[in-house]
């Protein structure tokens, strides 16, 4: 009689054991602890089906497939990276979050000529986060700029000619690397947007604007021979090209 009262007593302690740990199990995956291996392929999908080699966005093929992004921010709002994910997943995780809502502020006013003919497109707060609606400025300016990562500015795109152009593929933690070297270069090298000498250089007015961000391990020449093939002098003439922001169609 005693033997299966203990048999039961331990029977029940394993059935608390499991609800225990079933407890911190939930918890954990509430506070958004699988967001570390966010799938971005719907996102992948997406851009590879209506973005060019170039960069050329084909919204209105996007507003045909507008369920399908919704439910991607959908999934974005949800699962948001914590302070257990890597660098790498939050850098994959806000770029592709700031591209994403990008497009959808456009589709939502489509069409347009430039993301500047909606009022104060950066500050709408239409963007579910923490339960709390943010804006596209948020995004830029509190978390990724905030991650000491410059070349994230060739990585996230506002919808005009003259930014850097929109992949037609996800970022991925696994890539983020190579994918922002890429983006930085192909960005530096593009003559509609960037003109590099030895002597010379003509560069985007996005060097101007986030000056300080380029500027973290020297000037903002260093930055470019950092990634640039041409040796460019610390006394080579510097100017801005216009900024053209008509929509990236």
């Amino acid at each position: 009689m005693s033997f299966h009262g203990g048999s039961l007593i331990f029977k029940n302690k394993l059935y608390t054991m499991k609800q225990v740990l079933f407890a911190i199990l939930m918890s954990l995956y509430s506070l958004g602890i699988n967001a570390q291996s966010f799938d971005h392929s719907s996102w992948d999908t997406l851009l590879k089906t209506h973005v060019d080699q170039e960069g050329h966005v084909n919204y209105k093929g996007f507003k045909t497939n507008v369920a399908q992004l919704d439910a991607y921010l959908n999934l974005l709002s949800k699962h948001q990276p914590n302070t257990s994910s890597s660098k790498n997943e939050k850098l994959a995780y806000w770029i592709n979050a700031y591209n994403a809502f990008t497009i959808k502020l456009i589709l939502n006013n489509y069409p347009i000529k430039s993301i500047k003919d909606i009022g104060n497109p950066w500050d709408k707060k239409f963007i579910k986060l923490d339960h709390r609606l943010r804006d596209l400025n948020y995004i830029e300016h509190e978390v990724l700029r905030k991650m000491d990562e410059p070349r994230i500015h060739f990585a996230i795109v506002c919808a005009s000619v003259s930014c850097p152009k929109l992949r037609n593929e996800a970022f991925t933690a696994s890539m983020i690397e190579t994918q922002l070297t890429v983006a930085t270069k192909e960005f530096l090298f593009d003559p509609s947007k960037n003109n590099l000498s030895q002597n010379s250089i003509k560069i985007s007015n996005i060097f101007k604007w986030f000056a300080k961000d380029f500027k973290q391990n020297g000037s903002i020449i260093d930055f470019l021979n950092s990634y640039s093939d041409i040796q460019i002098s610390s006394k080579a003439k510097k100017s801005y090209k216009d900024y053209n922001w008509n929509l990236n169609e």
